[in-house]
């Protein structure tokens, strides 16, 4: 069994020094990995303070949670991450998928799964230094040498757990319920078995809100945006496949009660567009109770194979539960080697 790595999401919201204090913050604690919200109307723009983050830090890799091909070019991106990587070393990663808040706010939708594909491998190649064919043209970034960028995909939906499954470095699935994350990973690595790679190659990254505490009520309260953002996701494999194998049945049941969504409030805990989100699934999906319950569940996530969790600390506690996770929790879900054997 792998030692899980844990990273930290945080939203962009000003002052952008607060960002880069609770990402020093959560290096000090132990995440290998802190990641933001990529939503350039609502939160400030992720890649400046990246780079602010990536000066103030030392070992931790950076990256958005997630992108899209949509709202930036993909050549932009992958020179973004290519001169991230000259100026700090190889400490960004690309968490990419078809567009929610970020295209849906001003009106735009989601990519087609083939421009997700494309970007994935125009991102990836000019991103690690080498060339690669866009529009009949064979590119490339003159001035990067040796930068590495591996490129994870978030999805749900089951053409986009096939693309990932075939062309991503990593999966991301933005929800951490054991059973659910149970029948997306056997999917994206049965894709990969299909596309001839080794399904065991792909690093899987689950999401959710983490809120340790005895507080249960006051965690949910906090974290039901959550239910509400999957949602968004959720109504559109439905609304295109209907409730079915496309996927589970208690992920597509619980937004039956969903009747829109305000995208002003998007992932912020007074979002009142969330009164459907019962708290069975807020529990569900979110790490939520005390120290002990994340460990229990953490150990279940590892035990699938799931090589990351992404701790979304938005809440009004966030140094307190970064503080937990660097002594309680991510030592314990660490296997160290015995001093003497």
């Amino acid at each position: 069994m792998t030692t899980m790595e844990f990273g930290a999401v945080f939203q962009t919201n000003p002052p952008a020094s607060r960002v880069v204090q609770l990402a020093q913050l959560a290096e000090v604690h132990g995440f290998s990995h802190v990641w933001t919200f990529d939503s350039h109307i609502l939160w400030q723009e992720p890649y400046v303070i990246l780079s602010a983050v990536l000066g103030a830090t030392r070992r931790v890799t950076v990256g958005p949670f997630v992108t899209n091909p949509a709202t930036r070019d993909c050549s932009v991106t992958a020179s973004t991450f290519a001169t991230l990587n000259d100026m700090h070393g190889n400490r960004t990663i690309c968490g990419i998928g078809r567009g929610d808040s970020a295209v849906r706010v001003s009106g735009g939708k989601p990519t087609t799964l083939a421009e997700l594909r494309e970007a994935v491998h125009v991102i990836r190649e000019l991103g690690s230094s080498r060339a690669v064919d866009v529009g009949g043209a064979t590119l490339r970034l003159p001035w990067s040498h040796g930068s590495e960028l591996p490129v994870w995909v978030a999805a749900y939906g089951p053409l986009a757990l096939k693309l990932a499954g075939e062309v991503a470095d990593g999966f991301i699935l933005q929800l951490a319920d054991p059973e659910i994350t149970k029948w997306m990973i056997q999917r994206v690595r049965d894709a990969a078995d299909d596309a001839g790679r080794d399904p065991m190659s792909i690093r899987i990254c689950v999401a959710g809100p983490a809120y340790v505490g005895d507080d249960r009520a006051h965690q949910r309260d906090q974290s039901r945006w959550f239910g509400g953002m999957v949602g968004n996701h959720v109504s559109d494999i439905v609304g295109r496949y209907g409730k079915g194998s496309a996927i589970p049945d208690d992920l597509a049941s619980y937004i039956e009660e969903r009747t829109g969504y305000d995208y002003n409030t998007h992932g912020k805990a007074e979002n009142d567009h969330v009164d459907f989100v019962p708290d069975a699934i807020v529990d569900r999906f979110c790490v939520l109770g005390t120290a002990d319950e994340h460990i229990e569940k953490l150990t279940r996530l590892r035990e699938l194979g799931v090589d990351q969790f992404a701790a979304y600390v938005m809440h009004d506690d966030k140094e307190e539960t970064l503080r937990q996770y660097g002594e309680r929790i991510i030592p314990a879900l660490r296997r160290l080697p015995p001093a003497r054997a």
